[in-house]
């Protein structure tokens, strides 16, 4: 598993009946992969996770890990209730053939230190796969500290990196004075990417790249390269669709662009609705202002692909 590059967080297609389109989920994978991103990262919260069955969520793993066959990385995210049954699904995504584990504290209920960390380190220990811990004290009111990650950095070796969601680019200037480059450490928040990548942010685990591949690798990579005017041009026209991931429904806004874009659907999972009225009307300003002046350098590979699949 090599932790670096663009990761989307992949979304979860849904045919009408509500059932996984898993026909477009394998194409989804590959027109990502073909724009430029290192990996796929399976029903994290963006992929609407929590209203995913067990067997649903080994389908898709089934379903990334067939479709790629080693050209890029899986990731399963590991986020149940219970310690028990996040242990069991980490092992059965070993099984199907994942790269790589993301790891999450349980939903719903927010320990202290002691709990958290026997329940991450439960889930380490369940294989040899390599581990990225998820840290987003903003949704999940869990918070890794850093020099509590270095404990636990310290303990076990196949944790390997961090995705820091804490909206705080200063946590991966902590965490690699502690650490150095004992991990590798990524942005989980959009609009965040620029500023984590200028103090040493390994990779992006991106939201909009589902429907913006291409400039999701170009802006990261820009950046890598200490590119700042290209950086910052790109930034500028991206940074309006980037800030759709960090509001409370980022999963309908994400999908609401797929959809726009003709790479996907809005189709959601109860409780969450599609959006709609003035909420929907100022999401597609946004959408259409974007595409109307999307760089020129913007890829049809998707169109191309299903094309040549057809």
């Amino acid at each position: 598993m090599k932790w670096t590059g663009v990761i989307p967080a992949m979304t979860t297609c849904f045919r009408e009946d509500g059932q996984i389109d898993h026909g477009f989920v394998a194409q989804h994978c590959e027109w990502l992969v073909d724009n430029g991103c290192t990996g796929v990262v399976t029903h994290g919260s963006l992929a609407e996770a929590a209203t995913l069955s067990f067997d649903e969520k080994k389908a898709l793993l089934h379903t990334c890990v067939r479709t790629l066959k080693g050209r890029a990385s899986v990731v399963a995210a590991v986020s149940s209730l219970a310690t028990s049954e996040s242990v069991a699904f980490a092992k059965a995504a070993a099984e199907i053939g994942c790269d790589g584990l993301m790891v999450l504290p349980p939903y719903v209920y927010v320990g202290d230190w002691p709990e958290m960390r026997a329940h991450v380190a439960a889930i380490f220990q369940a294989t040899p796969l390599s581990c990225m811990l998820y840290n987003n004290p903003v949704s999940y009111g869990t918070d890794f500290l850093p020099e509590q990650i270095a404990e636990l950095a310290g303990k076990y070796s196949n944790f390997q990196s961090v995705k820091e969601s804490s909206t705080d680019a200063r946590r991966v200037s902590a965490i690699r004075a502690l650490l150095g480059d004992r991990l590798d450490v990524f942005i989980g928040v959009d609009d965040a990417i620029l500023e984590g990548v200028g103090v040493g942010s390994k990779g992006w685990i991106a939201g909009l790249a589902n429907a913006f591949p291409r400039e999701s690798v170009d802006l990261f990579e820009y950046g890598r390269a200490g590119k700042s005017e290209e950086a910052f041009e790109l930034y500028r026209w991206f940074l309006p669709l980037l800030r759709l991931d960090v509001v409370p429904k980022f999963v309908q806004l994400i999908k609401l662009v797929q959809q726009e874009l003709g790479v996907g659907s809005a189709r959601v999972r109860a409780p969450r609705m599609e959006v709609t009225g003035d909420e929907l009307e100022a999401t597609l300003r946004v959408i259409r202002h974007a595409v109307k002046t999307r760089p020129q350098r913007a890829s049809s590979a998707f169109t191309q692909s299903k094309q040549a699949g057809s």
